[in-house]
């Protein structure tokens, strides 16, 4: 019976034909409505949030360096630490080498025919001062091992750097402002100063400078 219907109503078919939707001619129209859509987002807006990602982009390259020079900073106050860790400990111990050393000059032969008057020095003394003089060089050699080293200072020029002058002496001897003499060694620490030399400076006698 339908199909009776539909011979005798040709019209009819072709226009349900018409009526059913075509997916060929869909597809363009939402492609085009797509871009419609996408089309509000102006250049100018594209370009503030370009300018806005480079900037955020720039932050982080800063922020990255910063953290690196953070972290070389911190390692060379980590290594400057470890260098100088026992500076304390050798400032203390120069005081041992200072009385050391003035016991050696209080026991040395030249010392004792100038306060007794007599040759030589008794054998008990003699072992006692070879005694001395070893502890002396094996402390030396331990604060050498450290970079623990004494200051040069005697017939030098006066450098403020390194010298405490105590007091001048006029002499023709030697030119002005040079250390005469050495009352206490001083001594430096890798490439700090430990401890300033104490000295005594020359100067021109007062006639030469009129």
């Amino acid at each position: 019976m339908e199909d009776q219907a539909t011979q005798m109503n040709p019209e009819k078919k072709s226009e349900d034909a018409a009526n059913i939707p075509s997916n060929e001619e869909e597809g363009p129209q939402d492609q085009n409505s797509e871009k419609e859509n996408l089309s509000p987002a102006s250049e100018n807006e594209i370009s503030r949030l370009t300018e806005q990602l480079a900037i955020e982009k720039d932050r982080i390259l800063r922020l990255s360096a910063e953290f690196e020079n953070y972290k070389k900073r911190k390692q060379r106050e980590i290594d400057e630490f470890k260098k100088f860790a026992n500076e304390t400990v050798f400032r203390q111990l120069l005081s041992v080498v200072d009385n050391l050393e003035r016991a050696i000059a209080a026991a040395s032969p030249q010392n004792q025919e100038g306060n007794s008057g007599q040759q030589g020095t008794p054998e008990n003394s003699t072992g006692l001062l070879d005694g001395v003089e070893m502890i002396h060089k094996e402390i030396m050699t331990i604060l050498t091992n450290f970079h623990v080293s004494p200051v040069a200072a005697q017939d030098q020029p006066f450098d403020h750097n390194f010298h405490q002058a105590v007091t001048q002496e006029e002499t023709h001897e030697v030119p002005d402002k040079t250390v005469i003499r050495v009352l206490q060694k001083g001594y430096a620490f890798h490439d700090r100063l430990l401890r300033p030399a104490m000295v005594v400076v020359s100067k021109k006698p007062a006639q030469d400078k009129k």
